[in-house]
C-alpha cells in the first residue's frame, strides 16, 4: 500500500484515470479542449495530463538522478497498466561488453521458431528499466504472437555514451546467435524500442549494416528520439506541458551524450550520411510530442533511401503513450496497430 503522500497521490491519480467514464471525460475536456498547431489533444490524454499535474512533485531534470528514476518507476502505476499474463516470462542475464546484461524474455506461445523482437526501453538513456516497460512489453508480445527480449542496458550518467549502445549491440548479436534456443525464428528477428529505445534500435541497424553483421529483419520505432542536432517546430510547439518537456530532453542529452558530438550518427541516427540498405521500418509518432518532427524526418529519409517504411502519426496523443495503454484507449489502439505492422513485416 502507498505510504508517503506523493505515493498516495499517484495511486489516487491512477484510480481516477482508470475509472473515469468516457462520457464524463469528454464532457470535462470539451469545455476547455487543448488545441495546438491545428491538432486537438485526445480527451482522455488531456484528462490524464491534468491529473498528473497534481501527482508530479517536480520536473525530472530538477531531481537527483536516483530520485528521477524512482519517480519514473511510478509511471506504470499512475496509468494503471495492469500486466497481462503470458505463458512464459523469465528474467535472465546475457554476456555484455562490461559484464552481464539483465534481460526479460516474454513469449506468447511455447511453440518454436516464433517471430521475435529485441526491445530497448525508453527513458533518455538515463531512467527506465525492464520493469517500467513490463506492461508494454507484455502487450507487444501478445499482439505479436511471438517472443520479446527486453534489454536492461547501462544508463547514464554512471555509464555515458556509448555504454548503453554497446549493450544494445551486444544484445542483438546474442539474440541472433541464440534465437533457435530461445524459441525464436532467426530469420524473423527484429529490433525496436520507444523513445531512446527507438534511437538504440535505429543505431543497432545502422551499425549492423556498416559492419557487415547480421541485419535485423525489421526495426520498430515508437516515437523515437532520432536527432539531437535540430530545433524543430514540434520541439518548440510542445516544449512544455505534454509529458516530455524540452528541458527534460536537454537534461537527458547532457547526461547521456556527455562530451560526444551530437551529430555523431550513433547519437543522432538521422545524421547518418547513407541510409540505404537498412531493414524495413515501422515508425510511429505522436502529434503532441516534441520529438514528432524528427521521427517523421527519419521516416522520410529512410523512404528516400529506398527503405520500406510503414508510418503513422497519432495526432491526439503525447510522447510516452505506449505506457498509457491501461487508461487511454487510443494509446492501446496505436500500439496494437504498430505491432500489426511489425507482424506483417515478420511473416
Amino acid at each position: 500500500m502507498p505510504s508517503s503522500f506523493p505515493e498516495r497521490m499517484r495511486a489516487w491519480v491512477g484510480h481516477r484515470l482508470a475509472r473515469a467514464p468516457d462520457l464524463i471525460v469528454r464532457h470535462v475536456t470539451a469545455r476547455r479542449p487543448v488545441t495546438v498547431g491545428g491538432l486537438r489533444l485526445e480527451p482522455r490524454t488531456q484528462h490524464a495530463l491534468q491529473l498528473l499535474k497534481i501527482a508530479r512533485r517536480a520536473p525530472l531534470e530538477a531531481l537527483p538522478v536516483e530520485v528521477a528514476r524512482r519517480e519514473y518507476a511510478d509511471f506504470p502505476r499512475v496509468f494503471d497498466s495492469t500486466p497481462r499474463p503470458l505463458p512464459r516470462v523469465e528474467d535472465d542475464a546475457i554476456p555484455g561488453p562490461a559484464g552481464e546484461i539483465p534481460v526479460r524474455i516474454y513469449a506468447a506461445s511455447l511453440e518454436p521458431r516464433l517471430p521475435a523482437l529485441v526491445y530497448f526501453h525508453g527513458g533518455g538513456g538515463v531512467i527506465g528499466t525492464i520493469d517500467t516497460h513490463d506492461a508494454l512489453c507484455r502487450l507487444v508480445t501478445r499482439a505479436l504472437g511471438g517472443l520479446l527480449i527486453s534489454v536492461e542496458y547501462r544508463l547514464a550518467p554512471e555509464h555515458p555514451f556509448p555504454a548503453g549502445l554497446d549493450d544494445a549491440v551486444a544484445a542483438h548479436r546474442w539474440a541472433s546467435a541464440h534465437a533457435e534456443a530461445l524459441g525464436a525464428d532467426p530469420d524473423r528477428l527484429a529490433v525496436g524500442g520507444d523513445s531512446m529505445g527507438g534511437n538504440l534500435a535505429a543505431v543497432v541497424c545502422q551499425l549492423a549494416r556498416d559492419s557487415g553483421g547480421v541485419l535485423p529483419r525489421a526495426q520498430w520505432l515508437l516515437y523515437p528520439a532520432i536527432d539531437r542536432t535540430q530545433d524543430t517546430e514540434s520541439l518548440r510547439l510542445f516544449a512544455e506541458g505534454f509529458l516530455l518537456d524540452a528541458a527534460t530532453i536537454d537534461w537527458f542529452t547532457e547526461q547521456y551524450a556527455g562530451d560526444a558530438d551530437l551529430a555523431d550518427p550513433r547519437v543522432s541516427p538521422l545524421r547518418h550520411p547513407a541510409l540505404g540498405g537498412l531493414p524495413p521500418a515501422v515508425v510511429v509518432t505522436a502529434g503532441f510530442d516534441p520529438l514528432r518532427d524528427e521521427g517523421q524526418a527519419y521516416a522520410r529519409a529512410l523512404r528516400a533511401a529506398g527503405v520500406e517504411v510503414r508510418e503513422r502519426c497519432w495526432d491526439g496523443l503525447v510522447h510516452g503513450f505506449g505506457q498509457m495503454t491501461g487508461t487511454v484507449e487510443q494509446a492501446s489502439q496505436a500500439v496494437m496497430e504498430a505491432v500489426g505492422e511489425l507482424r506483417a513485416l515478420l511473416r
